[in-house]
């Protein structure tokens, strides 16, 4: 199919992310509903995923039973990584955060697709470099930030990566959080987040509109973010 794909593109000059969404098109359609855990530490995955609508978590479990939520992924990526390059067995949790649906291609077909096409695989890394300085700047957050600066940091981030801009300056986050989704995110308890959560609101530095959080005031909360 691989080849297939490539006459798909009929000498037109595509970018690795329509490359993308071309070779998973291929493959069947799966639907999860919000809160579904599709695949768990230790399983062997099926293939790799390709997000097309909603969003997915991957998240770690403590021997206590505590979550830690370690990446987002928005429609256009795909997943789990580890397993794509390696083929070793995942050692996370993959649960949905709102209603999806994605593509799942099988691995032995993938890899000679982005090994075929060099800008996908070039596109992939410039990913994976992205989510490690994600990764730093959270941890650095999660080690010297309080309570109130933990929660704007990742408000932040949340809103930096996913957000949509509008008219007003506004920043809406499309992702429908929780606050035990917030909490499992910056690494506390979900009462204290409710806590921080309304205090940002009293201030006018954020505000919901239906399940959805609005970034008010992004200056203020960099100021909050920044208090380590």
């Amino acid at each position: 199919m691989i080849y297939s794909v490539r006459n798909f593109y009929g000498g037109e000059t595509l970018t690795p992310s329509e490359k993308l969404y071309i070779f998973f098109s291929q493959y069947k359609l799966l639907q999860y509903k919000k809160g579904e855990t599709f695949l768990r530490a230790g399983d062997i995955p099926q293939g790799i995923y390709f997000l097309k609508k909603g969003y997915v978590r991957l998240y770690s479990l403590s021997s206590a039973g505590k979550e830690l939520t370690l990446v987002i992924y928005k429609p256009g990526e795909f997943f789990p990584v580890v397993f794509t390059f390696t083929a070793e067995p995942s050692i996370y949790y993959f649960e949905t955060l709102s209603e999806v649906e994605m593509e799942r291609s099988p691995r032995e077909k993938f890899i000679p697709f982005i090994r075929e096409n060099p800008d996908v695989f070039d596109e992939v890394n410039l990913h994976i470099i992205e989510r490690f300085q994600v990764a730093l700047r959270r941890m650095e957050y999660l080690t010297f930030g309080n309570a109130n600066s933990r929660l704007a940091s990742i408000l932040l981030i949340c809103a930096r990566y996913f957000g949509i801009r509008s008219d007003h300056k506004e920043i809406k986050i499309p992702i429908p959080f929780t606050h035990k989704d917030i909490a499992n995110l910056v690494g506390m308890a979900r009462e204290t987040v409710s806590v921080e959560l309304k205090k940002f609101l009293d201030k006018g530095l954020i505000e919901r509109k239906g399940r959805l959080l609005v970034i008010k005031n992004r200056n203020a909360l960099e100021k909050e973010a920044s208090k380590l």
